[in-house]
This record gives C-alpha cells, sequence and structure tokens, in this order.
C-alpha cells in the first residue's frame, strides 16, 4: 500500500511534537520527504509538566488537555503539509503516538495511556488517523512498550555486526539487533534518558533542558549518591520491562538525596547523566550476543555531555543514526508513519520479544477521514 503516511511523537519529555512526512512502498522502502518540530507553548508545557504522569488529577482537566492535544496534533500536520505542498487528500494516513499520560504495565490491570483525541485530528485535516497504538500489545499480555524496535529492525539491521539502537528520550531504551535475522530481536526501557537531567534544571535554573550538557559538564559526579541511584532494583530486572517518569521522578531521587548531607545542585545533575549513560551501558553488556556498535537517536544527542559519557562508559563505536540514514529526530516520528502503514496493510506491529506480548498483533486503531 505504497503511499505518503505522517507519523507524530510526542515523547516523556514533554517539550513538542515531532512530525515527519514520509513515502512508504514497503518495509524498508521509505523515504523521508518533510519534518517540523512544533514546541508545545508555554502554557501548555506548563500544564503538561504538572499533570503528565502524576497520580491525580481533575477529570475535566484530562479531558481537556486531550481535546488540546488533539488539536496541536492537528495543526501540525497542517503546517507539514503546507511546508511540503501536498494537499492532505495524498495522505494515505497519519499514524499518532499521541502523549503519554500515564504508563501502567505492571498490576493486575496492566494499561498505557496516550492523550490528544485522534477524532479531532482526523476531523480537522480529513486524513485518515491511526492512533492508540500500546493497549492492543498489552491486551495481548505484552507492555505495549517499547514499539519502535520492529522499525529499528526494518531500517538499520546490518547482517555484518551486532548493533544496538539507542532512543535517548525521557526515558532511555534500547534494541539490540543480532546479526543473524534468525535471532530475535531484544528491547527495552534502561531507565531514565533525559527526564531527570531535565526536570532538575528546570527546578534549579528554570530551563526546560540542560543545553548541551553544560550544566553537568560542570558539575562532579556525587559516587555514593550515583551508586544509591544504581541500586534501584529496576536496573537489575530482566527484560521485558517498560517504564516512565512515574517512576523514574524527582520524588524518586529525593527519596535517595535524603541519605546524604546536602549535595550541589550542579553536582547532582552531573550524577544524573552518569546514571543515564551508566545504566545503558551495564543494560548492554548484560545482553548476549553484545553489541559491537549503538547508533543514538532521540533528543538527548543533542547533550555532547551525554554522548561524551555514553562513549566512556560503552568502549566500543557510538554513533548517531545520522551516520547511518536517518535524523536522529525523526526516528520515533518516522516509526509511528510506519506503523500506521504496518496497521492498514493488516500487518503486526509489535515484536513480542520485545514486550512480551503472547504474540504479533496488528497495532492501533482507526479513525477513518
Amino acid at each position: 500500500m505504497k503511499g505518503y503516511y505522517i507519523g507524530l511523537m510526542a515523547g516523556t519529555s514533554l517539550d513538542g511534537v515531532d512530525a515527519v512526512l514520509a513515502e512508504i512502498a514497503s518495509d524498508r522502502d521509505i523515504t523521508v520527504c518533510g519534518s517540523l518540530y512544533r514546541p508545545f507553548d508555554p502554557e501548555l508545557h506548563r500544564l503538561l509538566q504538572a499533570h503528565c504522569f502524576a497520580a491525580a488529577v481533575p477529570t475535566r482537566v484530562i479531558g481537556e488537555l486531550d481535546a488540546r492535544l488533539g488539536e496541536v496534533f492537528a495543526g501540525t500536520v497542517m503546517e507539514l503539509l503546507e511546508q511540503s505542498g501536498l494537499a492532505p487528500r495524498r495522505i494515505r494516513a497519519i499514524g499518532c503516538h499521541g502523549q503519554t499520560f500515564h504508563h501502567g504495565p505492571e498490576g493486575r490491570y496492566p494499561y498505557s495511556w496516550q492523550i490528544g483525541d485522534p477524532n479531532r485530528i482526523a476531523e480537522r485535516t480529513g486524513i485518515t488517523t491511526v492512533a492508540d497504538f500500546r493497549r492492543r500489545d498489552i491486551a495481548a499480555g505484552g507492555q505495549g512498550a517499547p514499539l519502535v524496535p520492529a522499525f529499528h529492525r526494518a531500517v538499520f539491521h546490518s547482517p555484518r555486526e551486532q548493533r544496538a539502537i539507542l532512543n535517548l528520550g525521557g526515558i532511555a531504551n534500547v534494541t539490540l539487533l543480532p546479526a543473524d535475522e534468525e535471532r530475535p530481536v531484544v528491547g527495552f526501557d534502561t531507565g531514565p534518558g533525559n527526564t531527570l537531567l531535565n526536570r532538575w534544571i528546570a527546578r534549579h535554573l528554570g530551563r526546560r533542558w540542560d543545553s548541551e550538557g553544560q550544566w553537568a559538564a560542570g558539575g562532579k559526579p556525587h559516587l555514593g549518591l550515583l551508586e544509591s541511584l544504581l541500586a534501584d532494583p529496576y536496573f537489575k530486572r530482566p527484560p521485558p520491562k517498560s517504564s516512565g517518569p512515574e517512576y523514574f521522578s524527582l520524588d524518586w531521587l529525593e527519596a535517595r538525596l535524603k541519605d546524604f548531607p546536602p549535595i550541589a545542585p550542579q553536582d547532582v545533575q552531573a550524577t544524573l547523566a552518569h546514571l543515564t549513560a551508566a545504566t545503558v551501558a551495564r543494560a548492554l553488556a548484560t545482553l548476549a550476543p553484545r553489541p559491537r556498535r549503538l547508533l543514538v537517536c532521540g533528543g538527548g544527542t543533542h547533550n555532547t555531555f551525554l554522548m561524551s559519557l555514553l562513549r566512556r562508559y560503552c568502549r566500543y563505536p557510538v554513533d548517531t543514526t545520522a551516520d547511518h540514514g536517518i535524523d536522529p529526530d525523526q526516528v520515533e516520528a518516522l516509526a509511528f508513519a510506519w506503523l500506521a502503514w504496518r496497521t492498514l496493510s493488516g500487518r503486526a506491529g509489535n515484536l513480542p520479544s520485545v514486550t512480551g506480548a503472547r504474540r504479533e498483533v496488528v497495532l492501533g486503531a482507526v479513525y477513518p477521514a
């Protein structure tokens, strides 16, 4: 089902929407035709920071955020189409991940909840929209995450070397791609990526993120705090596993800070950067076969200090996906364009070896134009 597809991704960093326009003819015949990043306005960013991943949120607030994000996603699509010179009728479908509001894959009734009303997207754009990708995998016994490893396998697999793909979003997740395609793909969340770094600098300096990791680079990691953070049981759990800012929150950090005399905020930031790099490297070291190269995508690729720490901890080549054909800022949005193509083609989008689902399933709900 060759055609143009648009992927929309709003991640756990809560900073904005990434949109990618692509022509897709098959699993591996994918051409990026345009892209757009639209940051959330300050008020919406504040509301998302306050309510996403929170334990108790008024129903009215959830409903209004869902509707408002639907309008933001639709507006992003129309801006991308204007930029690209394509009419909406030329687009086969939009694949919208939505904004994760809460991710709870454990417990008696596991769930994952993304907001950003797809009815509004389809209505405002006149384009068929595929959304709600995670819950079918959960219904089949999986974690509902990560879902992007299937796309990683399609576009980054190499028969010459074992590769790992790292997405450095709010949460960091890895995909191991064995050179032998008969071997199963492994993928899981390693722990915090940018979420704690962003929230800590927001608290102390009022910034959304640590540009190029400059604040962290000027600090000194506190080894005692680092060891305390690394002792969390999540890091030792075997996959399949997934997590989110609900777990790796400032409350989680502050509970461990109480065990130490006051630590300078900049030194805490440095410690958090080391935590991200160390948990990624340790997770990859447990895998068999071990990767021979790491390809990094996501917003964290702009944190030059964090990238230098990854190279120090991993001790094998660390590239960005730009070195292998796809802009690091486009990978996840492009993956959801691809997943929409899979859904409309009647093809499964999950990997049970990654999510723990009982079987492969077609993902997402379709909202016709």
